[in-house]
């Protein structure tokens, strides 16, 4: 007879896997219509009545022929036909049996016979194989092992089919393996429960059955079947010790499986090749606590818990001194899954713990843990360590939870793959890697940890990747002394401290995730540390979004930074990053934030839409800004104050609701080369005894003044270009000095250059022109020295003088300007008309007592001399000023003037710039 396998028969229609598919509901009679198809009788199938139904001729029983059934004996239901019936036509004619020695079945239909009549053999097979109810064949079939069901599925086609029903495997299997679901295990140290109605194979419960056949079993004072062939052993260690007499194998002998065959195929998965190394020793542990057992593991060999439901909480293995689980040098190609490992050491004990553990990973092996749960009541040492040079485990899909010290220790040179383990509310570090240890981290969910969520440190490397890291107690990720690790892909959100913190010279490259929610800074990077911080979103953070202090370094590119509620990025107390291509936005304070002497080149960066400054440089801190889109902040662009210095180069500064620029209380820095336009209040501030160097930059289309100079600041404008401003080009006042050399000022719309209230500049070189009022406006107490400069082509006149202003005036050339002032008056206009209340020509203003005029009202000398005509007039002073009178303000309508405009008074000096408030929020 050929060797009974469990490999499923393909003679019969695949049938439907949905659910309940595989199970056929059964009639309770059979219509024969077809003989099956025998096969010889085998020799060692003795001791059972389905002994009889391998035989289909003489030769099976050792006799002639057997006689004709009798007919009465055939009579059977009438169109009845069960699902297993396979027959297509009548039995062919009875005959004696001929020279081959086998014997055919009557052609006509027989009634049933009676197994009580005193027939042979051959009828009594003849009334098992197709006669015999279907239910009736199933109970029988029921009681059968493995092995015996397997041979009976090789009697004939019918048997076949019955003898493989989804149902009486599925019995089968639960009986020996108690799984509800079909555990595959496609290779070796590969387990995979796969659901009945998504498994490709037309029987799951038997194929799973034919795949974990060759495992033995630790089932404490368990019974099996009495033919069963199954190896069953009541502790783990008398199974290993089974194991380790066969040579670590079952392969090393004989099959295991029911064909008893020495090379059999049963084990190997359909594309492995013949000659392909034995799997190791599979050991079922079913559902019990396993204390007493210290299990040290230096062979190839696979343990697997088994048991309902949840197999793994099932399954126990628990140890109170010593490591629980060990795999030491040799274990190649062991596993471990599907169990409970606990290390609960006696709190009364004097024992040393630290180096147990609940499982151990030591040199030169490389387990496959999987789906386990993991548990540590010890206060030192760690739950799972896996160290030594060699050591690379896999261990994934396992819960490393609720442990008193740290979840996984990964150190001295050990490497590993640990991937989709959960591993939360540990009282240390979720996860440790130390002294050169590389681990690849994928996918685990670390979270609630009473200390930091993963801790690299003292030159540990590794690979994490796609990790969700949140509600640590401290940082999610930390970085310390020499560790180089690489982040990428991983959410690091909701750290009741802050994301990622690299200190003590840690590096490390953090790329492509996702920083957000936590309660301190996103990215802390201090003492002397210098990670790479790359294409991050770093956002929300209730604090900063990264954070560098104390000497850091770092390189700070491409990543999206905003929502945060205080700046962007902080740098202070002389660290030294380079911060480039991130964007910088919608800060709940400000952008960037430099402070007690930081450091650090920022260049090519976008900060839009801060709430503050777009940059912030104080206390002695020198960066350098170059190439940086600052643009559309709800306060200033960029913000010097306090000894801020530093250089600001070829930078876009636009469109922010204050100064595109402002500098203050000493601070000095070097502003060349930058665009600074579109600002609601002005371009650049200088004030409070500010200074710096502005140098070839391009200020232009600002609300108003291009640059501002006043409160003893002292600043140095050269080869500036200020153009096309809203209001006057460069305003100084209250005490502003500055030098200003070789300056394009052109197309402002009030004086190229306004001084003002006691300040005193110097001009030299510029050249001053277009302007749609006066060229150089000197006024109220304030002088100047202008020395070689071109003033020319300005429509109220080149320079204007107003009354007690006596500037140092040298080499300068004032031509071709348009002097519409002198034109107006000389053509007896009011001012007012060449003016309106935008500008402020500059000539004699007077005051109409007649009027009631106040000090804050002018009339040119054409209204007095015509709409003030005969009234107690007063020369004021030669000033900038616009006519009120031809404004409509006065009491009397101008007569030189057509209706009424607005109610306005005259302003002699600019609107005065608004300083930032930056300060006051902090």
């Amino acid at each position: 007879m050929p060797s009974a396998s469990f490999s499923s028969s393909r003679s019969y229609v695949r049938r439907s896997r949905r659910k309940g598919g595989h199970r056929i509901p059964l009639p309770s009679r059979t219509q024969s219509s077809e003989p099956c198809e025998s096969v010889p009788c085998p020799n060692n199938v003795t001791g059972s009545a389905m002994a009889a139904t391998a035989c289909a001729g003489p030769s099976g029983s050792g006799g002639g022929g057997s006689p004709p059934v009798p007919a009465a004996a055939a009579a059977t239901t009438a169109g009845h036909h069960s699902p297993y019936d396979l027959r297509r036509k009548s039995p062919p004619a009875y005959h004696e049996p001929g020279p081959s020695g086998t014997c055919s079945l009557p052609a006509r239909k027989r009634p049933r016979t009676s197994l009580s009549q005193g027939v042979d053999v051959c009828n009594v097979s003849q009334y098992l194989q197709y006669e015999l109810p279907d239910e009736v064949l199933l109970c029988i079939l029921s009681h059968l092992t493995e092995r015996d069901l397997c041979r009976v599925a090789q009697v004939c086609k019918r048997f076949n089919t019955i003898a493989n029903d989804t149902e009486l495997w599925k019995s089968l299997y639960q009986s020996v393996f108690e799984y509800d679901t079909p555990l595959m295990h496609p290779a070796p140290c590969q387990f995979e429960f796969v659901a009945a109605d998504d498994c490709e194979a037309d029987n799951p419960w038997k194929e799973s059955f034919r795949q974990l056949y060759y495992g033995i079993h630790v089932r404490p004072n368990y019974r099996p079947k009495k033919d069963s062939r199954i190896k069953h052993f009541n502790t783990i260690r008398a199974a290993l010790e089974y194991v380790e007499e066969r040579g670590g194998s079952p392969a090393s002998g004989a099959c295991s499986c029911s064909c008893g065959a020495s090379a059999c195929s049963c084990r190997r998965t359909p594309s492995a090749p013949a000659a392909a190394a034995p799997a190791p020793a599979l050991l079922f542990v079913h559902a019990g606590l396993y204390q007493e057992e210290c299990l040290a593991i230096d062979t190839d060999v696979q343990l697997i818990g088994c048991a309902p439901g949840n197999v793994a909480e099932s399954v126990v293995l628990e140890r109170e001194a010593e490591s629980t689980l060990t795999f030491a040098e040799g274990a190649n190609r062991s596993y471990a899954g599907h169990m409970t490992l606990k290390f609960s050491p006696d709190a009364t004990s004097t024992m040393q713990h630290h180096k147990h553990y609940c499982l151990e990973v030591s040199d030169n092996c490389s387990p496959t843990v999987d789906h386990c749960i993991i548990r540590s009541a010890s206060v030192v040492g760690a739950a799972v360590c896996v160290s030594g040079a060699g050591a690379n485990p896999v261990i994934k899909h396992c819960d490393i939870s609720d442990c008193e010290n740290v979840g996984l220790y990964v150190t001295d040179y050990a490497q590993g793959a640990y991937q989709d383990n959960e591993i939360s509310r540990n009282a240390l570090a979720g996860i440790w890697v130390k002294n050169f240890a590389n681990p690849i981290m994928r996918r685990n969910h670390i979270h609630h940890g009473r200390d930091v969520g993963i801790f690299t440190f003292e030159n540990g490397l590794g690979y994490f990747e796609a990790n969700d890291i949140h509600n640590n107690r401290i940082a999610g990720f930390e970085v310390k002394a020499g560790a180089n690790p690489t982040v990428v892909h991983c959410e690091i959100h909701h750290g009741q401290t802050g994301g990622i913190y690299v200190h003590e010279s840690g590096l490390g490259q953090f790329i492509d995730n996702k920083i957000h929610s936590n309660n301190f800074a996103g990215v802390w990077i201090t003492s002397n540390s210098n990670p790479t911080i790359r294409r991050n979103e770093i956002y929300n953070g209730h604090q900063g979004g990264v954070y560098i202090f104390g000497e850091g370094r770092g390189l700070i590119e491409h990543n999206n930074i905003y929502g945060n509620a205080l700046a962007g990025i902080q740098i202070r107390t002389n660290s030294d990053p380079i911060v480039r291509h991130n964007k910088i936005h919608h800060g709940q304070h400000g952008g960037i934030y430099v402070h007690e002497k930081g450091q650090g080149l920022i260049e090519e960066n976008e900060v839009y839409a801060n709430t503050l400054a777009g940059v912030w440089i104080t206390t002695g801190s020198t960066p350098v800004l170059r190439r940086n889109r600052i643009h559309s902040g709800k306060q200033v662009g960029v913000y010097f104050y306090d000894n801020g210095h530093g250089k600001l180069e070829d930078n876009d500064i636009f469109n922010h609701l204050y100064s595109g620029v402002q500098i203050r209380t000493g601070s000095n820095p070097v502003i060349r080369g930058n665009k600074i336009w579109g600002g609601q209040n002005g371009g650049v501030l200088v004030y409070n005894g500010g200074l710096g160097l502005l140098e070839q930059n391009e200020i232009f289309d600002n609300a108003m003044a291009g640059v501002w100079i006043k409160t003893d600041s002292n600043p140095t404008l050269k080869r500036n270009k200020i153009f096309d401003g809203r209001d006057g080009g460069i305003c100084i006042f209250n005490g502003g000095k500055g030098v200003l050399e070789e300056n394009d000022i052109f197309r402002n719309a009030q004086a190229g250059v306004l001084i003002s209230t006691q300040s005193h500049p110097v001009l030299r070189r510029n050249r001053i022109f277009d302007g749609l009022a006066a060229g150089v406006e000197i006024t109220n107490n304030a002088t100047a020295t202008l020395e070689h400069n071109q003033i020319f082509n300005n429509r109220f006149g080149g320079l204007c003088l107003a009354s007690g202003v006596s500037p140092l005036v040298r080499g300068n050339k004032i031509f071709s300007n348009q002097d519409a002032v002198e034109k107006a008056v000389g053509g007896g206009q009011c001012l007012y008309k060449i003016s309106s209340y935008t500008s402020f020509p500059m000539h004699d203003f007077y005051r109409c007592q007649t009027c009631n005029t106040t000090d804050r009202n002018a009339i040119c000398v054409n209204c007095i001399k015509t709409c003030h005509s005969g009234h107690d007039v007063e020369f004021i002073r030669h000033d900038r000023f616009f006519c009120d009178c031809g404004a409509g303000t006065l009491s009397n309508q101008c007569q030189l003037q057509g209706e009424p405009t607005q109610d306005t008074d005259t302003l002699y000096d600019s609107a005065a710039p608004m300083e930032s408030h930056t300060l006051m929020v902090n």
